[in-house]
């Protein structure tokens, strides 16, 4: 289930509330209890990842085996 976050226009309090996909625009309470909140739009970053190593490049031609008068 995701979790997304809120801010309270009254007070501006953040908050997260995890809920369905389909409740994902629906009313949420503050921790004060003020019904006035926005959700907020959540970015995710990843620090210090690296990229993914790659196989390397198969020698000796295509999927025929190399052998073949197509290279």
């Amino acid at each position: 289930m995701p979790t997304y976050e809120f801010r309270c226009k009254t007070c501006d309090a953040v908050f997260e509330e995890r809920r369905a996909m389909s409740q994902a625009n629906d009313p949420a309470s503050c921790p004060q209890g003020h019904d006035n909140s926005v959700r907020l739009l959540s970015v995710f970053a990843s620090v210090g990842a690296t990229a993914p190593q790659q196989a390397p490049a198969p020698r000796g031609g295509g999927g025929c085996g190399g052998g073949c008068a197509c290279h």
